[in-house]
């Protein structure tokens, strides 16, 4: 290794440990003499009736994330005035900071009882590392078949689940129902109807699909739904898996993509345009069709600065199934944001677990009323007040047949850049879809 970049790694690992030691912003709401988890004596087994601290990281600071942070203090509230022996100490950094200290704790065997991982590639070190405890108890007690299908396989490795998800978003196709009304088009259910709907737009100078590939992860999005509906729900986790991208149905995708492009389905420059500029295209309604995640629902329902006006206007529709394919009409791409996990060397492991189920179930209950967040567990819409399109958007979650993880999720770090790359590629036509397909091949197999 060069001095140089010797000299740079090393100023790097000073400057996460000094971050570390500074510990971001230490919520003292829920502080405590009590002994740690880290320090407790216990076995890892239940403490029931003795003082217990259970030690918690989280990434929703009160100036970035309000919604989420008092939701966290809430919970955190119940469960100690209904285990009066129990306190939660926690630690709150914003988000780069909480994963650069997540690894320098990983480091040292000092993870916290209780943190945030994210799933798949993310996740593997430390389980590797046998740093996650298994949870599966937990979901075949208080929390069995709570969770939306296809969640919590997200964060399982070897037949074992290490963490439970909190957050989770699906990706509809949004349209502006006004446009559609106005030359007689209904949401399509079969892509024959799809492509019906695109060529009677431009027929009539309408845009017809906002998209910004210059953030490749959009463009992965149409990508992975035409894989699905061609190769079925576990063509892509398999491909992943046994890192080969040769399946037929993976190809044909591809050409398919290439085909939309083609007929003029996309924003002019789409390539070169960021989501944010593609956004404004559909919200300023020049683009009648957008696929984006459900983090946008609250635009087109509860967001005050959102005219309702334009909220009115706004519908979805499922991605719609292709002739002779495998895929399933309620098969959703999307994924899970961040999920719970328990360190396998706590002190208070089991105490430790029983929060976690708690903080997952009230979390369920409590988030999207809350929070404006779509949690990985199944709401109950016949209790919560919110309009009918979030409503709905819950409905389809509580009946998935699947929600496919996003590919650049599932792949290693190298493998999801390249992934990108090769999405921008195809979608600009630089590609042919067999050389998408052997490109991306190869750099699963190369193992980064």
């Amino acid at each position: 290794m060069k001095k140089k970049a010797f000299a740079t790694t090393l100023l790097m690992l000073v400057f996460v440990l000094i971050v570390s030691a500074c510990g971001g912003g230490k919520d003292n709401s829920s502080s405590s003499n009590a002994s740690s988890g880290s320090d407790s004596s216990s076995s890892g087994n239940s403490t029931a009736g003795k003082k217990v601290t259970i030690n918690m990281m989280h990434l929703w600071p009160d100036g970035s994330n309000s919604a989420q942070n008092k939701l966290v203090k809430q919970i955190i509230d119940e469960y100690e005035k209904a285990n009066p022996n129990v306190k939660i100490e926690t630690e709150v950094l914003e988000n780069e900071q909480y994963k650069n200290k997540l690894k320098v704790l990983s480091a040292s065997n000092s993870l916290p009882d209780v943190g945030f991982t994210w799933a798949a590639g993310f996740m593997e070190p430390y389980v590797k590392g046998n740093m996650f405890a298994p949870l599966d108890d937990l979901l075949q007690g208080d929390l069995k078949d709570k969770f939306v299908n296809g969640t919590t396989e997200a964060y399982a490795s070897g037949g074992k689940t290490y963490a439970l998800p909190v957050e989770l978003n699906i990706v509809p196709v949004y349209y502006n129902k006004e446009i559609f009304a106005k030359y007689n088009l209904q949401p399509p259910t079969t892509y024959d109807e799809f492509k019906n709907v695109i060529k009677t737009l431009n027929d009539n100078k309408v845009t017809p699909i906002a998209l910004g590939s210059k953030d490749a992860w959009t463009g992965s999005f149409w990508y992975m739904y035409l894989a699905d509906r061609i190769g079925g729900p576990d063509v892509q986790d398999k491909a992943v898996a046994s890192s080969t991208f040769s399946d037929p149905s993976l190809i044909q995708a591809a050409k398919e993509a290439q085909e939309l492009v083609k007929s003029n389905a996309f924003v002019k420059g789409f390539n070169g345009l960021s989501n944010d500029e593609a956004k404004s295209e559909f919200m300023n309604e020049k683009a009648a069709m957008y696929a984006m995640g459900t983090w946008e629902v609250p635009n087109y329902t509860t967001n005050p600065d959102i005219p309702q006006a334009f909220k009115d206007k706004i519908g979805f529709f499922k991605f719609p199934t292709i002739s002779g394919g495998k895929g399933d009409i309620n098969d959703w791409v999307g994924g899970v944001g961040v999920g719970m996990f328990v360190s396998e060397n706590s002190k208070v492991k089991e105490d430790a677990k029983k929060f976690v189920s708690f903080f997952v179930k009230r979390w369920g209950e409590l988030s999207v009323t809350e929070a404006g967040i779509i949690p990985g567990t199944k709401v109950d819409t016949s209790s919560v007040k919110l309009p009918q399109m979030f409503i709905d958007v819950l409905n389809e979650l509580n009946n998935a047949k699947k929600v496919i993880l996003y590919l650049d999720v599932q792949m290693k770090p190298v493998a999801s850049e390249e992934h990108h790359n090769l999405i921008q590629a195809l979608l600009g036509n630089a590609v042919t879809p067999e050389e998408f397909a052997k490109k991306q091949e190869e750099v699963l197999k190369a193992g980064k």
